[in-house]
């Protein structure tokens, strides 16, 4: 996967507007991650980076359109995405001691990282973090999926599946014949 990192010196004070369209983004930390996730509209990520005091403020947009598997009955379920963000990306600040430069605590949020003595914003890391954020949580095929059986795993949406109705819990049989009144 090609390197999505740009070096700070090249972004000028009066910012710099980038456009990151390759598919190498997105199908390397899918595979990585093992997602379930398959890019059918390719995904392009729109960026302005704008130089700020003790950091970098980054905003964008990223759309396409993936397909997910439904939660509850794992048929494909397409969604688009259109999501626009803004993120503050602090550069690092140089340690007051050494021990807390041996640490890294601050290192592992930052996309703001240092190598061979040359700082570089990773626009890659910051386009797939909010690529992820964008997707939703729960997708689903359509808002009343039944899902599947839990015994034989059919698709209760094509139709009830052939299992016996569940009786229910076996020490719960004394309440099942009880009738409440309101009043």
């Amino acid at each position: 996967m090609q390197n999505y990192r740009i070096p700070l010196s090249e972004i000028s004070p009066s910012g710099k507007d980038m456009t990151l369209d390759d598919p190498a983004i997105w199908q390397g930390p899918l595979a990585e991650f093992r997602m379930d996730c398959r890019i059918i509209d390719p995904l392009k990520a729109e960026l302005g980076i704008m130089p700020l005091e003790g950091g970098y403020l980054v905003r964008g947009s990223i759309t396409g359109t993936v397909v997910l598997p439904c939660n509850r009955c794992a048929e494909d379920v397409t969604v688009t995405v259109d999501s626009h963000f803004e993120n503050f990306e602090e550069t690092a600040a140089e340690p007051e001691d050494e021990e807390a430069a041996t640490t890294g605590e601050d290192l592992l949020e930052s996309r703001v990282v240092v190598e061979n003595g040359v700082s570089y914003l990773d626009l890659g890391a910051i386009c797939w973090e909010e690529f992820v954020l964008a997707l939703p949580v729960n997708p689903l095929c359509r808002p009343d999926c039944k899902g599947l059986c839990p015994q034989c795993g059919a698709n209760l949406n094509d139709g009830p599946c052939q299992c016996a109705p569940e009786e229910g819990d076996p020490r719960m049989a004394v309440l099942h014949g009880l009738k409440l009144r309101k009043n």
